[in-house]
Parts: C-alpha cells; sequence; structure tokens
C-alpha cells in the first residue's frame, strides 16, 4: 500500500515537473526571439544598408530557437504521459 501511494506521488511530480518544463521552454525561447529582434532593429537603425543579411541572420537565429523549444516541447509532452 505505500509502494502504491509513492508511486502515485511520483506520477503527480511528473506530471507537474512536465507543465512546468514546457512553461519554461516556451518562456525562455519568448525571451530569446524578443533579444534577436531588439538586437537586430539596433542594428538595422545604426547600418541600413546591412539591413537584408541582418533579416535572413534574424530569422535563421529565431528558426533555430523555435527548433530548440519544439524539440523540449516534445520531451515534456513524452515525459507527461509516460
Amino acid at each position: 500500500m505505500i509502494s502504491l501511494s509513492i508511486l502515485l506521488a511520483a506520477a503527480g511530480i511528473s506530471k507537474a515537473a512536465a507543465t512546468i518544463g514546457a512553461g519554461i521552454a516556451v518562456v525562455g525561447a519568448a525571451f530569446g526571439i524578443g533579444r534577436i529582434g531588439s538586437s537586430a532593429l539596433d542594428a538595422m537603425a545604426r547600418q541600413p544598408e546591412k539591413m537584408s543579411g541582418l533579416q535572413s541572420a534574424m530569422v535563421l537565429a529565431a528558426a533555430l530557437i523555435e527548433g530548440a523549444t519544439f524539440f523540449a516541447l516534445v520531451i515534456c509532452i513524452i515525459a507527461l504521459f509516460v
């Protein structure tokens, strides 16, 4: 009986940890993409002639952050249901 209550408590903790982990991943990605956009706009304001190169670098960096966030969310969802 004690082992059953320990397993149920561990399952509850893992669901909470997966939910918190997903939230942290999304907030971190939003913060990172916001910083990328802010820095890119500052750089474009200083050097407008380099705008096309900065835009492509910004999009590439944002895509990499989104990809890492997607993998983090998949891992959290797997932890939530397994």
